[in-house]
């Protein structure tokens, strides 16, 4: 198939199939820190199963790319992305340079636009949630609603309309979430024009890759004695690595096979108990 790669990203290889559709596969690929950090094996058949389960669910609020699926190979409709990544935050938390609580606890208290008020610690619950989009290029960097007015081509109606769609869609996993007794801390979402210029949802959607989870049960207590949430994302790997370089500026030592499996058992957990508890 390699003569019909048209696009290969630091997780997802896109193939061109000639008419209006991509077959898109989610590989084992991890990213963080920009850049590749590893592979979990599974992870892509996992992950696709996870995205195809919520763009199921979520029609309701806004149409998705997603025709079909099989493994970790997804037949989505063609799309002209908006280069943006919509990031939306219910806590304060994270432990790259892009994170919220990286710029926070550096003193940055306007962020993307945004006011953020003096007092917060790490992992607290915001008082509501807020939209921190960021460019999709080499660097991942935070843009105000303002600045993609400016920057790029999109009115503001239409990027109202996307606001919307990701407080609605935000407000409805989080619902789902907790429902399987975990908290969706953060995600991201990415928007494309099909072929009638409406715009709909792409990418993937509430994966444990482009999402935050956390253990609702036992959140406030650690929260209330300083731990650290239990996690169910790749905050594992990101942790690891950040304990044994600069992810930023050295090379990313190869994953052992306890954070491997650690990663892709903390996945299927998350896939299985979503899943059980509809």
């Amino acid at each position: 198939m390699e003569e019909l790669l048209s696009y290969k990203g630091k997780v997802r290889n896109m193939y061109n199939l000639g008419n209006n559709y991509y077959l898109m596969e989610a590989s084992d690929r991890v990213s963080s820190f920009d850049k590749h950090i590893g592979i979990i094996p599974g992870k892509g058949v996992l992950l696709n199963k996870m995205s195809a389960y919520w763009f199921n669910k979520t029609k309701h609020i806004v149409d998705n790319h997603l025709m079909s699926y099989i493994t970790k190979f997804s037949l989505v409709k063609k799309c002209n992305p908006i280069h943006i990544e919509f990031v939306i935050r219910g806590y304060i938390t994270g432990n790259t340079t892009t994170s919220l609580w990286h710029h926070y606890k550096n003193g940055c208290r306007n962020y993307c636009g945004l006011d953020i008020k003096d007092g917060l610690v790490k992992n607290q619950k915001l008082d509501k949630p807020i939209i921190t989009p960021t460019t999709k290029c080499d660097e991942d960097k935070p843009i105000s609603k303002e600045e993609i007015l400016k920057q790029y081509y999109i009115t503001e109606e239409e990027l109202e309309f996307i606001y919307d769609k990701v407080y609605k869609l935000f407000e409805f996993g989080q619902k789902i979430a907790s429902k399987a007794g975990f908290i969706l801390v953060d995600t991201k979402y990415e928007f494309g024009r099909d072929e009638n210029n409406n715009i709909i949802l792409i990418d993937e959607l509430h994966t444990c890759d482009s999402s935050r989870y956390w253990i609702k049960e036992s959140y406030q207590s650690r929260f209330d004695s300083g731990l650290e949430p239990e996690k169910l994302d790749k905050d594992c790997v990101r942790d690891w690595i950040k304990q044994h370089c600069d992810p930023y500026n050295d090379k990313i030592p190869k994953l052992p096979e306890s954070i491997i499996t650690k990663a892709y058992n903390s996945y299927k957990y998350f896939y299985d108990t979503l899943i059980s508890s509809q």
